[in-house]
């Protein structure tokens, strides 16, 4: 008998790149395209090998706002 994972283990962590995301999580790239605006660049261009914490810094983005919408997105991958 397999368990599943308790809904409120992220499944997208600060450590994971973005391209680890996007990758993994092919409909996460409009969660990063919505954020380009507040980061003033294309994030998937600029910021495709930082993690997720580092890019959240460099352009001054609310970390785990953006864990939520990008796990929201990746959680809709598998259902």
């Amino acid at each position: 008998m397999s368990r599943s994972a308790p809904e409120n283990i992220q499944q997208i962590r600060p450590e994971m790149t973005v391209l680890d995301v996007v990758s993994k999580y092919r409909q996460t790239e409009a969660v990063f395209k919505r954020y380009d605006q507040k980061a003033g660049e294309c994030i998937c261009c600029q910021a495709l090998f930082e993690s997720l914490q580092e890019m959240a810094t460099r352009y001054r983005l609310d970390l785990e706002r953006l864990l939520s919408d990008l796990n929201k997105v990746a959680k809709g991958c598998h259902e």
